[in-house]
């Protein structure tokens, strides 16, 4: 498939080109029809012209003291054929009683009056006639006009020819030269099309190109983009597909690596004592028991395995209004549940944030469980929540806490906390995969936020989400007139 691309990417420029440059060569060739339609037109009013001329150039010689002089219609003829200097384009004979007397001066294409044909067509006229006559050297426009003279028995006839072609030249030649720029320049808009196509299309044929580099296992190739234009805007957005699909892929992968890697220890355990089992009740019972609490913790991981795998969904967290007061002191009512433990509150901040409040306190619910799990029964458990405000352009920050008097996390643990599968001592004292953690950072960061931890060994652990926040409008209203003023206000 790759080897041929460049062919098909070439066909498809070359299609492009070729309907480019069909579509300007009929244009022009439209245009030059068109031209050569206008230019006819002008041609044939133009030796209607000249006759219209000749005729009256002849009429009024005969009136003229030249002309009056003349008393024979051969007289009449002959001077005014000598005393007229010809074009290229035109001659004139004179006819004497029917036939061919005089020509004009000059070498007209071809002799007409040597044409029996024509002179049968010109002759025996006693008023002036008009017409079109075809010859060798293309079509002509001519004109008879008898001439009488008083006293002189002898009829004459004064015929003048128009070669059209002729006429025709000057205005013709100028439409080849049109012609032949045309042509040229369709050449060359070809030319000039097949380049800037080519760097047009370069950037769609490197969307090609990386598109074929992808593979399940290999989602990092990304397009360059250049320019601000509609081309760019699709190697923007085709890269932001592909962060979604690598992220996508990843997570995909991942999950299934965190599954296989956790589930096998109790799928081994389960099947063991299942093949083990006997027929005493009491074994019976026992084995239940077991596969039961393992299946149960298998269940956990996977809700547990899928709830990471939704945390890079876009719908993972749906923001709505929270009332920050009542988010602690609901969260501390549920978590109270979770031991004997003496539970307090450090600080309670008071506002409305636009936030997802029940990841919030999913999050501190999984805070407090782990705190339940490393904190001896009389030792105390604390929520806690403050509003830091921050400058013009930053609305401030909320910051969340659980802080426990257990036994700690030493210092080398605390990097890795917030990994998957990741414990730190005393993993003996729970039954949980090492999850937890990794979920609250999930939560924090989908809010646009982090979570961190301040431990000492022997001293307990303090657990905080520092999340970006700002008070609603009405809110702020009505903290204004509370403490020194300040819409940001905890209660220690």
């Amino acid at each position: 498939m790759t080897t041929d691309s460049p062919s098909r990417h070439v066909t498809a420029r070359g299609r492009i080109i070729g309907a480019m440059v069909l579509l300007l060569a009929v244009a022009f060739a439209g245009s030059i029809v068109l031209s050569a339609q206008i230019l006819n037109a002008r041609t044939d009013a133009m030796v209607d012209d000249r006759l219209t001329h000749a005729a009256t150039s002849f009429r009024t010689f005969a009136t003229s003291p030249s002309g009056s002089s003349q008393f024979t219609a051969d007289a009449l003829l002959t001077r005014f054929l000598q005393d007229t200097v010809p074009t290229r384009a035109e001659t004139a004979f004179s006819l004497l009683d029917g036939a061919p007397h005089r020509r004009m001066a000059g070498d007209p294409p071809t002799r007409l009056d040597r044409d029996p044909a024509f002179l049968a067509l010109v002759t025996g006229h006693a008023q002036p006639v008009h017409g079109r006559y075809a010859t060798s050297a293309g079509q002509v426009a001519y004109a008879v006009i008898p001439v009488q003279v008083v006293g002189d028995p002898a009829s004459g006839a004064l015929v003048s020819v128009q070669f059209r072609r002729e006429v025709a030249a000057p205005l013709f030649s100028s439409l080849g030269i049109f012609a032949l720029a045309g042509v040229l320049a369709v050449i060359g808009a070809g030319i000039a099309s097949w380049l800037i196509a080519g760097r047009v299309l370069a950037p769609l044929r490197q969307v090609r190109e990386t598109a074929e580099t992808i593979s399940e296992t290999d989602l990092k190739g990304r397009i360059e983009v250049k320019g601000h234009d509609d081309v760019a805007a699709l190697a923007t957005t085709f890269n932001r597909m592909l962060d979604r699909l690598e992220t996508a892929f990843a997570t995909q992968q991942q999950f299934v690596d965190d599954a296989g890697h956790e589930l096998r220890t109790p799928i081994t355990v389960v099947r063991g004592h299942l093949e083990m089992m006997g027929d005493d009740p009491a074994e019976r019972a026992e084995t239940i028991a077991l596969v039961t609490d393992e299946l149960d913790r298998m269940a956990r991981i996977v809700n547990d395995l899928l709830l990471l795998a939704k945390a890079q969904q876009p719908d993972f967290v749906v923001p709505q209004d929270v009332e920050l007061m009542d988010l602690l002191v609901d969260a501390l009512s549920k978590a109270s549940m979770l031991g004997p433990h003496h539970w307090a509150v450090d600080g309670l901040a008071e506002g409305r944030i636009t936030a997802d409040g029940q990841r919030l306190t999913q999050a501190l619910m999984q805070l407090a469980a782990n705190a339940a799990a490393h904190t001896p029964a009389d030792g105390t458990i604390a929520f806690g929540s403050r509003l830091v405000p921050g400058s013009m352009h930053d609305g401030g920050r909320l910051l969340l806490w659980v802080r426990d008097t257990g036994a700690g996390i030493a210092e080398a643990d605390q990097d890795g906390i917030f990994s998957r599968f990741r414990r730190g001592a005393g993993v003996h004292q729970t039954a949980g995969a090492g999850l937890g953690l990794a979920i609250v950072k999930s939560i924090a960061e989908a809010h646009g936020g982090t979570v961190s931890v301040a431990s000492t060994p022997g001293a307990g652990a303090t657990f905080t989400l520092d999340l970006p926040a700002a008070l609603l409008p009405d809110d702020e209203l009505a903290a204004a007139g509370q403490g020194d003023g300040s819409p940001w206000k905890g209660t220690e």
